[in-house]
């Protein structure tokens, strides 16, 4: 024997020595890591220590600030931040005790000094936590009367603000100093002796405290009283203080306080901070002090405890009853002997590396069984005999009842307290009392009970179970239990409760995993795992799937081998969880492959999940029901089917929403598998919506949704081909007509989709006839004055086959291009129907040039009417759809007509260039050289599907989208464009630079078109193209002159870096600021009175004026100007827009201040504003001729300049408009301009003022001038 041990001596020596390398190497590995992520803010933090230690202090005043900030990114991983405590702490609390002695407590420098250090130690507190930080505090003896003194200097002081951010230190110093005393009370003196005092104080008799006792249990006692940090840190003090060997006259003084204070029934807010902080100390006292000294104080804090939680000042506070839970479980504690229990079980593994080997040897498995088993079972004569000889206190047992109660607290965190004192007083208890425990907290999950019992009872048996209590011979009556909670879900009116509760069963099982032996765990893992999988798969919330998942891996890991357990773990993992969608149809689906998980998956999506409060989710549910359906077709379609149909009638809603999703759903991925449904089950499938018309159903509340679902129904019925009579195809039929009447948008999409299998499967593929007048009827409704049938309709003619208006296609074509342009009717104006008819219409012109495509007649030789129509007409109602700018009250609502049409164009080009490539090559497909197709267009360029006219003005109405001011339509747009060069479904002939295009709008797929700094610099590119430039500018002077600053910023940014760039071209070239100027004034042309264009297009002149652009372009600044001019005068004339007014009273300032000829006449035309009739319009236009007098010297004569500034810095222009109307009528004079015209025109409108009723000329009376003058 002693050789054997000499032998393995050395070996245990060697493996020792190896594991010492393998730590010295894992710590190594560890500061590395925390380096990695600490090294960079070390450095700055360092730096300021450094700073801070050769000063002695604080000489920064943003250095404590800094560091905190430093510190808050780590308030989740404070593990990263100890290794550098030591090096924070200890030099930082030198400073304040050397400071301390050197300056003297009294001083008032010592607080200027000791503030600043305080806010850093104490944000090292709450990242590190205060036990990590005490560590390093200084604790010589001589340091207590230091720290009192400094305490008590601090106790004084006041926080200058509440705001973290703006703290100077005080309560910062107030919870270190409380800190740093609750080390230093522990030094292994009596206080008596270092309480230097006593020795000047003759009359101190020897009971009574020292006077250093009274100062800190005094201050402790004033701190319990706050409501900041500081009054849990004064309690950790005082349970540190008071249960010193030498304090116990001092504690029986504070019990008899805190006597004083839980008796109180003062309801205010000081007392009841004070009632917090006399239960959280008492609380902390029965947590570290000893049981002789604290049984002589149970009885009364018993009776004060039992008193206070039945007050009204407990049942308002939840924090009072968390921390009268925590003193509750702690006098059971104190009244109960201190000892490990030999009935409770004790679990043979510790690790998960020990689990795999035990795991791998059946053997070992079998014999460390038995060594559990032994110790579980044997001496029942000693030392179970003396647990049931346990002499238990009677107060136990309302300890005990007192705690099941806090298990059923409102407040999750008065729960957990109970169920961990649950756990720590069975701890103490016999086995035969804790059988009992058990069953009071078994009772907290009948029925009757609410979700705060079972969630509070949830906690308790996962505390149980962690601390060895719950024996496996209860497993059988728990585990029952734990599934019912996993599965808990109550209906509470719009939505649900019972997440908390889930979340908390899903402990139990994680806790399960970790406290029993594998052999113990066997058969209940078997019963939980598929309801943890269900519940991991199926939840409506992440937290409980990703909880589920969690307890399941525990298991897995823990028991040893378990079938596919690896597998599935790695499937249901952390993040697949996270989309509710991925578990549903994925993660689930993977899952259901294994062996028995099928069917209690099936079962929970039947029972609890189609009928689910949320709609989002019985959707999803019924989608995930038909993704299991190819593990067993035959057992879904003989269970499930059966089941699900009658449902659909069920009076819950949810029910029957979600029945009829299912049903439809399952009929449809039956079809998938090739399972053949029987003639009974067709014939109940095909009779589901009859009865649910029949039943009105779809009146009241839920009908919209059920007409969805009714919706989805026939079309996977569709799709599944199931036999109908031909009665029920006419009543189906009516329902989706009636559906596509719905005002609801989702109804008719719903509709419209299962009206295209619907027509095909039945009508089409069964020849019936009467086809022609379903079209004929939806062409008739196209032109309804109510607005849902036109949409349904456009929507409905868009899915119809080909077969059924093969006839009457050109009417078809031609009467959805009448619906998608704007109506003439202001009443009938709708964007929706016209953004349907856009979609309609294109989806036609693509199904018509499929039919023929497949019927294989040769388009050039055959008929071209389709195409040439396509050209011609729809081509040009797609492009004057591009124009479509209606507004009303939810905004730009003619941008989704825009963006229709940008799509419709997109994929109208390609029918056309299709078309083009098949009569040029003979064959259809791509044509891949664009010198091919040119040389094809030189030889006859006449018939051409697509010409360059027809690219051009597609290209240029795109990209004046591209530069508009909404993002998601400047995106489309791009995304088009970017399509159009780069297409593989055919090539795109005819455009105009392409090149050039092509370096603007590059082939790549993440480019961030919405971005207007992105974008416009890119765009902004096309003004120099004759054939872009007009639509680009009229589109981007919309996003210059508009109200969206940013967007503004950008665009402008932009436009001003195109024009500063000098071209290398030939100097015959027209320059960019000529071309600019004239694409401006075509676009005052083009949109003239249309104030959407007009009024920004005023201000980008107005800017580009102020940045003397387009001013200094000699004899073409005189022609720009002009036509400006011309354009103010009609875009003015009449208007009541203040912003026109403001910016075109702007530009006539510019042009009057410009040495041309054309000055007068911009000045002339300013002047006539100063007798405007809006007060300020008038001021407006002083303050620019006042201006325009300074800068142009020329327009009036030098001797009249004094007196014209005179005047109008004098008058008051806001005042009495007859008195503006004379000022004005001088200056006209002082500047030598005709005034008969002006008084004719005076006269005239004085004659229309005289015929009018009298109105006020006051512009602020009128609430619609005020917003106006804001430019809204």
């Amino acid at each position: 024997m002693a050789t054997m041990a000499a032998e393995e001596n050395p070996k245990q020596k060697q493996e020792l020595a190896m594991g010492e390398e393998e730590d010295d190497d894992e710590h190594g590995a560890k500061e590395a890591v925390l380096q990695k992520y600490f090294l960079q803010e070390w450095k700055l933090v360092k730096s300021i220590l450094d700073d801070i230690v050769s000063n002695g202090r604080v000489s920064d005043p943003t250095a404590p600030r800094k560091i905190r900030s430093i510190m808050d990114k780590y308030q989740e991983q404070g593990q990263l931040v100890e290794p550098y405590l030591e090096s924070i702490v200890t030099p930082l609390m030198f400073i304040v005790r050397s400071k301390t002695s050197e300056l003297g407590v009294a001083s008032d420098e010592i607080l200027e000094v000791i503030k600043p250090i305080c806010i850093i130690l104490y944000s090292l507190v709450t990242v590190c936590g205060y036990k990590a930080v005490v560590r390093f505090f200084p604790h010589q003896v001589s340091d207590l009367e230091l720290a009192v003194s400094l305490l008590e200097k601090c106790h004084h002081t006041k926080s200058v603000s509440s705001l973290r951010q703006e703290s100077t230190g005080e309560m910062e110093a107030k919870c270190v100093m409380l800190l740093w005393l609750s080390i230093l009370v522990l030094v292994p003196f009596d206080i008596s002796t270092v309480d230097t005092s006593i020795a000047n104080n003759s009359n101190l008799g020897k009971l009574e405290p020292a006077p250093l006792v009274l100062r800190i249990v005094g201050f402790s006692k004033d701190y319990l009283s706050n409501s900041g940090p500081m009054r849990p840190i004064a309690a950790l003090l005082l349970s540190k203080f008071l249960t010193r060997p030498d304090m116990p006259k001092a504690f029986s003084s504070f019990v008899e306080w805190t006597h004083e204070v839980l008796s109180s029934l003062t309801d205010d807010a000081i007392n009841h901070f004070r009632l917090l902080g006399a239960t959280e100390a008492l609380a902390a006292i029965f947590k570290v002090g000893g049981r002789k000294l604290l049984l002589d104080v149970v009885s009364i804090v018993w009776v004060d405890t039992l008193l206070l939680i039945k007050s009204s000042n407990a049942s308002r506070s939840p924090l009072l009853r968390k921390y009268l839970m925590k003193l509750t479980q702690r006098i059971g504690l104190t009244c109960l002997p201190h000892h490990t229990p030999s009935w409770r079980y004790v679990g043979k593994t510790s690790s998960l590396g020990e689990n795999i080997t035990l795991s791998g040897s059946e053997k070992t498995g079998r014999c460390n069984y038995a060594l559990n088993a032994e110790d579980s079972n044997s001496e029942p004569s000693s030392s179970c005999q003396q647990d049931e000889e346990m002499d238990v206190p009677e107060v136990v047992e309302e300890i005990i009842e007192m705690l099941l109660t806090g298990l059923r607290d409102t407040d999750t965190v008065v729960r957990w307290s109970a169920a961990k004192g649950i756990g720590r007083i069975t701890s103490c208890l016999t086995s035969a009392l804790s059988e009992e425990v058990l069953s009071s907290v078994l009772e907290l999950f009948s029925p009757g009970e609410g979700d705060g019992s079972w969630h509070g009872g949830c906690l308790a048996l996962a505390e149980l179970a962690r601390r060895g209590l719950l024996l496996p011979i209860s497993l059988p009556k728990v585990v029952p239990v734990v599934v019912k909670a996993l599965h808990y879900d109550i209906r509470r009116g719009p939505h649900s409760i019972g997440s908390h509760v889930r979340d908390a069963a899903a402990y139990v099982c994680w806790a399960f995993g970790r406290a029993y032996y594998h052999t113990d765990m066997r058969n209940i893992l078997d019963q939980l795992a598929p309801h943890l999988l269900t519940v991991a798969c199926y939840d409506r919330e992440v937290n409980c799937r990703r909880a589920a998942a969690a307890a399941f891996q525990e298991n897995v890991g823990r028991q040893g081998s378990y079938p596919h357990g690896i597998d599935i773990v790695n499937t249901a993992d952390y993040f697949s969880l996270s989309s509710r969608v991925n578990s549903y149809v994925h993660v689930a689906v993977s899952i259901a492959q294994y062996e028995g998980y099928l069917y209690p998956f099936v079962d929970e999506l039947l029972y609890n999940k189609i009928c689910h409060w949320d709609k989002g989710l019985r959707e999803l549910a019924a989608e995930a029901l038909s993704a299991l359906v190819k593990y067993d077709p035959d057992y879904l379609a003989n269970y499930a089917v059966e089941k699900i149909i009658p449902c659909t009638l069920s009076s819950d809603l949810c029910m029957r929403h979600g029945a009829t999703l299912a049903a439809g759903e399952l009929v449809l991925a039956l079809r998938k598998c090739g399972y053949a449904l029987s003639a009974d089950k067709q014939k109940r499938v095909a009779g589901v919506v009859p009865a649910i018309e029949k039943a009105r159903l779809y009146r009241g509340k839920g009908g919209e949704i059920m007409r969805a679902a009714v919706s989805r129904f026939i079309e996977c019925v569709s799709i599944s081909s199931v036999s109908l009579p031909e009665k029920i195809k006419r009543s189906l039929l009516d329902t989706l007509n009636e559906n596509l009447r719905h005002p609801n948008s989702q109804i008719q999409d719903a509709a419209t989709k299962a009206l295209k299998h619907f027509v095909q499967a039945y009508l089409v593929a069964g020849s019936v006839g009467g086809t022609d007048d379903i079209t004929s009827k939806y062409l008739d409704l196209l032109s309804d004055p109510n607005v849902a049938i036109r949409r349904g309709s456009a929507l409905a003619l868009g899915v119809l086959p080909c077969e059924l208006f093969s006839h009457r296609w050109k009417d078809v074509l031609l009467k959805l291009c009448n619906s998608c342009l704007i109506e003439d009717n202001p009443d009938d104006r709708d964007a929706e129907a016209r953004v349907n008819a856009v979609k309609g219409l294109v989806s036609v012109c693509e199904a018509l040039t499929r039919e023929k495509e497949q019927s294989g007649i040769d388009v050039v030789e055959g008929d071209m009417s389709l195409f040439i129509l396509i050209k011609d007409e729809i081509m040009m109602t797609l492009l004057k759809a591009l124009d479509d700018y209606s507004v009303d009250n939810r905004g730009d609502v003619g941008s989704w007509v825009r963006e229709a049409a940008m799509n419709g164009l997109e994929r109208c080009t390609y029918i056309l260039c299709k078309t083009d490539s098949v009569g040029l090559t003979g064959r259809s497909g791509r044509v891949d050289s664009a010198l091919e197709l040119q040389n094809s267009d030189d030889i006859n360029q006449l018939q051409s599907l697509y010409d360059a006219n027809l690219a051009t003005s597609i290209v240029a109405g795109i990209s004046k989208q591209a530069v508009e001011k909404m993002d998601k339509l400047r995106e489309a747009a791009a995304k088009v464009l970017q399509r159009l060069l780069y297409t593989e479904i055919a090539y795109v002939p005819h455009i105009p630079h392409r090149k050039k295009l092509e370096k603007i709008v590059p082939n790549g797929a993440d480019l961030k078109w919405a971005v207007p700094t992105f974008s416009y610099p890119r765009f902004v590119q096309l003004l120099q193209f004759g054939c872009y430039s007009r639509s680009v500018l009229s589109g981007l002077v919309i996003s210059i002159g508009g109200l969206q600053d940013s967007l503004r910023k950008a665009s402008l940014t932009a436009l001003l870096e195109y024009l500063q760039v000098v071209e290398s071209e030939d100097q015959n070239e027209r320059s960019r600021e000529y071309m600019l100027s004239t694409d401006m004034l075509w676009v005052l042309q083009q949109y003239r009175r249309c104030d959407r264009v007009i009024v920004p297009a005023l201000k980008t002149i107005e800017i580009l004026f102020s940045k003397q652009i387009l001013l200094s372009m000699e004899a073409r600044t005189l022609v720009f100007c002009a036509g400006v001019l011309d354009s103010l005068e009609v875009e003015l004339k009449g208007s009541k827009d203040f912003s026109k007014l403001y910016a075109g009273i702007a530009i006539l300032g510019y042009i009057a201040s410009v040495s041309e000829s054309i000055n007068t006449r911009a000045f002339s035309h300013l002047l006539s504003f100063l007798g405007h009739r809006y007060p300020k319009i008038r001021k407006a236009s002083a303050e620019q001729v006042y201006l325009v007098l300074l800068q142009n010297e020329g327009l009036v004569a030098e001797t009249k300049v004094e007196k014209a500034l005179e005047i109008i810095s004098e008058t008051c222009w806001e005042g009495d408009m007859e008195a503006a109307k004379i000022r004005r009528l001088e200056l006209y004079d002082i500047a030598g301009l005709d005034t008969d015209i002006l008084r004719k025109a005076s006269s005239r409108e004085s004659n229309k003022d005289s015929n009018r009723k009298p109105t006020t000329t006051d512009e602020n009376a009128s609430y619609s001038s005020l917003v106006e003058s804001s430019g809204f």
